[in-house]
């Protein structure tokens, strides 16, 4: 049973018919017995209230189900890009992924930001080109991008039968047959012959798909080359292996809302998608060795916090204790759970391959091993991105003071893209996140789950600063003031990283000029610093900080003078290191109807945006370019004035870049 799992999640854009598949597949292997839709606020993943409320995916649900006897493990996540972090932490710990595209709209920016994921994390995929039944579907042109702008090689499996409301039925290319669903009540697929009129290109397709396979086996390309025709089961078995390998990407036709397609997914997931032991892990899957398992995911509720682990070696049962390997602690299992989204099945057992939830766990968070005692062990862990938005929020009663707190701790433990912070000026509570919606929907989550009312100020950019030299400098601390004195002198070099790499501290010292124990108060000294820079006071970030040299006194030095100290000489230095401020960028997709093309591209250009493409989707064109986030704010209004109201648009992080002396002067005023 161990090689028939599979661990997979479903992927896309938001509104690509993610969560609608999904409860196509619930429905189609007999999980439920009605199919919950998105708009009727009724899906079984989409459990949650907000969820429902707002028609979009906002936290990542599991799964189980069951296809040909093979015991399929899904998560659904989240489209939104301020919600990436499930995604990201979902990726991480499955085999395979189903990825969904708009038929309309091709490959849109967060299923390339997803796709991006899938890639860093080795994750064979499947792609799915959905709601071809819809106006402007072109199953070709889809096929296209994926391949332009994924820089894969798709393999097309089936072709759609009709287009747009015509769509009805797909041909089988592996298996020569068409099949047609005459319903969207979720009746089964009639099998038939190829229509005549797409006998040519279905021919021409299966073509293109026999040679990709036959690639994959040597054997059976040097028969096919020899005119021998392959087999349908030697065609499955080398288009599973390329899967497996990336050599390419399994390709199908659905339209998830109407229930065409479904049956052929689920096919393809048992066929061409991994079992836990056919893909890279970062241990050997072994049942019978020591535990090592990873927890992805926290949720907090009344009852205490639930877990969710992906275990990839040995066995776990309710009653163990586990060592958390990250951090040195140990921790009791006290329950399992096989969960379908918020229903809990108690299990006694795990073993590696499986995806549970587990209770009693009380100090690990996303990203921490949990192993054998006797066999520690620790994974890679889970990085969130830095958030780019922050706001101040304080509560309405004074009385909830504490209470906030907590809830502010139970949301950060659950969702490692949000920060909390207190502002060293004015002493306000700052909530970071990815961007406005995020914000919004934890800023319901402290009203309906911990029933705090709080007040609000503006959202505000999150800039950063760094440097763009390197620097040495020199900081003598020295005090004398009755009593014990204070002395510590360092000699810091800071040098500019490249993005993303944060603070960085090294230490050369050599022949104990700054003794060992005082280092740390160096290093701890160098952060306190970097958390307010030199112009706006917004946090220092990819800047390496290296302690060359240094003197101390028998008496007066101590941690707390090396700190102080390295507090000095880090701002000394960062002024002299020619200091710029970073704003966040936002990659931009604006659909305007061609009516509006110009105003729209002139709009974004007085928002100091940078114009990277343009497309035509229908009577639309699509505007893909690079906007600071400052300018963005608002942005809604003004584009549906200038489009009638017929325009709309999307954005995700694109990257920090250097603001504008005009910007980083207003900013430091």
């Amino acid at each position: 049973m161990r090689n028939r799992i599979r661990n997979i999640g479903i992927i896309a854009h938001v509104d690509a018919g993610k969560t609608t598949t999904a409860e196509r597949i619930l429905y189609y292997t007999g999980k439920n017995y009605r199919m919950g839709n998105t708009h009727a606020g009724d899906t079984t993943l989409d459990y949650d209230e907000q969820e429902r409320k707002r028609g979009i995916t906002i936290n990542s649900a599991a799964t189980t189900v069951f296809w040909r006897e093979h015991p399929i493990n899904i998560i659904d996540t989240p489209g939104h890009i301020d919600f990436n972090i499930e995604v990201k932490r979902s990726l991480r710990v499955l085999d395979g992924a189903v990825v969904v595209f708009d038929g309309v709209a091709g490959v849109e920016p967060q299923t390339e930001t997803n796709w991006r994921l899938a890639d860093q994390y080795h994750v064979p995929r499947i792609a799915l080109v959905n709601k071809l039944d819809r106006t402007g579907a072109d199953f070709a042109r889809v096929v296209e991008m994926i391949r332009e702008r994924l820089d894969v090689v798709p393999l097309v499996l089936y072709l759609p039968i009709g287009s747009e409301g015509e769509f009805h039925g797909v041909v089988d290319l592996l298996q020569q047959r068409a099949l047609y669903w005459v319903s969207s009540s979720g009746e089964a697929y009639q099998v038939a012959d190829i229509p005549v009129e797409m006998a040519d290109t279905a021919q021409q397709w299966r073509s293109k798909m026999v040679e990709l396979a036959v690639e994959q086996d040597d054997a059976l390309l040097a028969r096919w080359l020899d005119g021998a025709e392959p087999s349908v089961e030697e065609l499955r078995a080398c288009i599973r292996r390329g899967t497996i390998a990336g050599a390419f990407v399994p390709v199908l036709a659905a339209s998830a809302y109407r229930s065409y397609g479904i049956e052929p997914l689920l096919d393809a997931v048992v066929d061409y998608l991994p079992a836990p032991a056919e893909v890279q892990n970062p241990v050997d899957s072994d049942p019978d060795a020591p535990l090592v398992a990873l927890l992805f995911k926290v949720i907090a509720d009344q009852h205490g916090q639930l877990s969710f682990l992906r275990v990839y070696r040995g066995q776990l049962h309710a009653g163990d204790t586990v060592l958390n390997a990250t951090t040195g602690k140990r921790e009791r299992i006290s329950r399992l759970y096989e969960m379908h989204a918020d229903q809990r099945n108690e299990v006694k057992l795990a073993q590696a391959g499986d995806i549970v939830a587990v209770m009693g766990i009380k100090d690990a968070v996303t990203g921490h091993t949990l192993s054998d005692p006797a066999h520690p062990v620790v994974l890679e862990q889970i990085v969130a991105a830095d958030p780019v938005i922050d706001i101040a929020i304080e509560p309405k009663k004074q009385a909830d003071q504490q209470r906030l707190g907590l809830a502010l701790q139970a949301l950060v433990r659950e969702d490692p893209s949000l920060h909390v912070r207190q502002d060293s000026d004015s002493g306000q509570i700052i909530l970071s996140g990815m961007g406005e919606l995020q914000l919004d929907v934890r800023l319901e989550d402290l009203r309906q789950r911990f029933n705090v009312e709080v007040n609000t100020g503006r959202p505000q950019v999150a800039y950063r600063e760094t440097i763009t030299k390197t620097v040495e400098e020199r900081y003598l601390h020295k005090k004398q003031s009755g009593g014990p004195g204070q002395y510590a002198e360092v000699v810091l070099r800071l040098e500019p990283l490249p993005e993303g790499q944060g603070i960085q501290f090294e230490s050369k010292i050599v022949g104990g000029a700054v003794p060992r124990e005082y280092i740390p108060g160096v290093q701890a000294g160098v952060r306190r610093a970097a958390q307010a820079g030199v112009l706006g006071h917004f946090p220092c970030v990819d800047i390496r900080v290296t302690l060359l040299d240094g003197s101390y006194h028998e008496q007066d030095s101590s941690v707390m003078a090396f700190e102080q100290a390295a507090v000095a000489a880090f701002q000394a230095a960062v002024r002299k290191a020619g200091p710029v401020v970073l704003e966040p960028l936002m990659r931009v997709q604006v659909h305007t109807p061609a009516a509006a093309l110009g105003d729209s591209i002139g709009d974004l250009s007085r928002r100091r945006g940078i114009i990277h493409a343009q497309d035509v989707q229908g009577q639309f064109c699509v505007v893909e370019a690079s906007v600071p986030l400052q300018e963005m704010f608002g942005y809604i209004g003004t584009l549906r004035a200038l489009t009638s109201g017929r325009g709309s648009f999307n954005m995700q992080f694109e990257r920090y870049a250097q603001a504008p002396d005009a910007v980083a002067m207003r900013l430091a005023a």
